[in-house]
């Protein structure tokens, strides 16, 4: 770092899940005095489901000083297409290592050895002439020569910083859950365990991979299977009571697992049944907590502002099918732990970080775009989803979904 900044500079960054955690500790690693401030009034081990991991993401954890061994993940080498009845469709090998959000939390958190404050609520930021100061819900007052905003999908710096950027509704939801790997069948382990595995009905799509388990185990019989199903909702009528609890109130940021009705789990378990591979429909089935997440875009124009950065989610909100948001967040904070080394300010680097990650940003989600037009297609006239359908082939599916790429 420059000789203009004091001999150890300061960094607050605002979120402590992956990506305010990879940027940790790559600043940690470069002479960095680093505090995070989460909001949560716990820690976030546990929560989350299954990572799809690429080579930049493990390129990123050995800049964060993570030692990467078996135990990182599940290592899988084929991909499969399952028709209604259960058969294949289409298989194709393809390796890659499946991880778990809550093994990426655990290993990146013991990396860490800065500060790290829970219920730490963010009401205002603001970058300076020679500093930037965040403010607490408690009232106190912090300072430090760089902010960095890490703060997920509705993060309430960006708010502050973006009024305009606002996430767009796709058209559709994704149903998530895991299963342990004991309590599936014999028949139905067999079937697509040890796989990458897809099931593609009319209007619809699921998919499904091993996780690590309980403990963040990845010993045989201790796994879990991660299943993300996508299923297309109106938003006017169908979203908002999917996000209605028992007592009549709608939870618009989310509604938390628990507080979903049994009656919206039990039609969608019927559906699974219906609809999906029974290899599936025993998946969904035996999952005891289902959750589901509306899908966004979000795209903004600029990602540096004075000292203050947006860094992953914060920045860009890409859907789910090409697996890239904990390896983009990763990515923003290799280019910016890059950009303050090379620059003589920490503005200037800002600028220089942002420049080069909105352009990536833009382009992950564009894609992601591409990947989801058959889900956000099903809301839209009969000549869309023609359209959409041709580019739905189980091989055009395997071949694109999640895979690695450099944007």
């Amino acid at each position: 770092m420059n000789n203009v900044l004091q001999q150890r500079p300061r960094a607050i960054i605002v979120g402590g899940s992956l990506g305010g955690l990879f940027a940790a500790n790559m600043l940690q690693r470069n002479g960095w005095e680093v505090t995070i401030f989460e909001r949560t009034p716990e820690t976030l081990t546990g929560r989350g489901a299954g990572i799809v991991t690429h080579p930049e993401l493990f390129e990123a954890l050995a800049a964060a000083g993570v030692a990467i061994d078996d135990s990182i993940g599940v290592r899988i080498c084929t991909r499969v297409t399952l028709s209604r009845d259960g058969s294949t469709v289409s298989d194709r090998e393809m390796p890659q290592t499946l991880t778990a959000w809550g093994k990426m939390y655990d290993v990146l958190g013991n990396a860490f050895s800065g500060v790290y404050r829970t219920g730490a609520m963010v009401t205002d930021v603001d970058s300076r002439s020679d500093h930037a100061v965040v403010k607490l819900e408690d009232g106190s007052t912090h300072r430090a020569d760089l902010v960095i905003a890490a703060d997920g999908f509705r993060s309430g710096v960006r708010e502050r910083l973006l009024p305009s950027a606002a996430l767009e509704y796709a058209g559709y939801i994704a149903w998530r859950g895991l299963v342990d790997e004991a309590q599936i069948s014999r028949e139905t382990h067999a079937a697509i365990f040890d796989k990458f595995a897809f099931c593609l009905p009319p209007h619809e799509q699921i998919l499904g991979y091993p996780v690590a388990g309980d403990g963040n185990s990845t010993t045989p019989g201790q796994r879990r299977y991660n299943f993300v199903w996508y299923r297309a909702t109106r938003e006017h009528d169908e979203l908002p009571d999917l996000l209605t609890d028992a007592t009549g109130k709608v939870w618009n940021n989310g509604i938390p697992p628990a507080l979903i009705r049994p009656n919206v789990l039990a039609d969608m378990e019927s559906a699974a049944a219906h609809r999906l591979a029974p290899q599936f429909a025993e998946i969904v089935s035996r999952t005891a907590q289902p959750l589901f997440q509306p899908i966004f875009d979000l795209t903004v124009p600029r990602m540096a502002f004075g000292r203050i950065a947006l860094l992953g989610d914060a920045a860009f909100v890409a859907r789910p099918h090409c697996g890239m948001g904990v390896t983009k967040a990763a990515g923003d904070a290799m280019a910016l732990v890059r950009a303050l080394a090379r620059h003589e300010s920490v503005e200037t680097a800002l600028e220089a970080y942002s420049a080069e990650r909105v352009q990536v940003g833009q382009a992950v989600v564009e894609h992601a775009r591409h990947l989801g037009a058959y889900m956000q297609a099903q809301l839209k006239s009969e000549q869309d989803r023609e359209m959409a359908e041709r580019y739905r082939t189980p091989e055009a599916v395997m071949r694109e979904t999640a895979v690695s790429r450099r944007f």
